[in-house]
C-alpha cells in the first residue's frame, strides 16, 4: 500500500505540475499532479508556482488518495495525474 508520508512537494516549471512522492515499503514512486487538475479541484488558484503549491497544499488528502487509486506497485517510475482523476 503506498503512503504519502514525506510533505515535500516541488513544482516542476517544465511540466506545469506539481511534483511528490509516496512511498511502498522501500519503493518510492513520484507523481505529479497538472495545473489542469489544481485548477479543477480549486478553481480559485491563482495561475503561478505559488498559486499551484497552496492548491496542492489545501487539497492534499484527496490528491494523495487520488494518487493511491492509480498508483500500481512497481509498474513504473512516476505517475501522472489530470483533471480527469478528481
Amino acid at each position: 500500500m503506498i503512503e504519502f508520508p514525506n510533505h515535500s512537494r516541488s513544482y516542476d516549471r517544465t511540466r506545469h505540475a506539481v511534483r511528490f512522492w509516496g512511498h511502498d515499503s522501500a519503493i518510492e514512486a513520484s507523481f505529479f499532479i497538472d495545473e489542469g487538475a489544481l485548477r479543477r479541484i480549486q478553481p480559485d488558484a491563482r495561475p503561478d508556482e505559488s498559486g499551484f503549491l497552496n492548491a496542492f497544499d489545501s487539497n492534499r488528502d484527496r490528491i494523495c488518495a487520488a494518487a493511491a487509486r492509480v498508483y500500481v506497485r512497481g509498474s513504473r517510475g512516476s505517475y501522472d495525474l489530470v483533471a480527469e482523476n478528481f
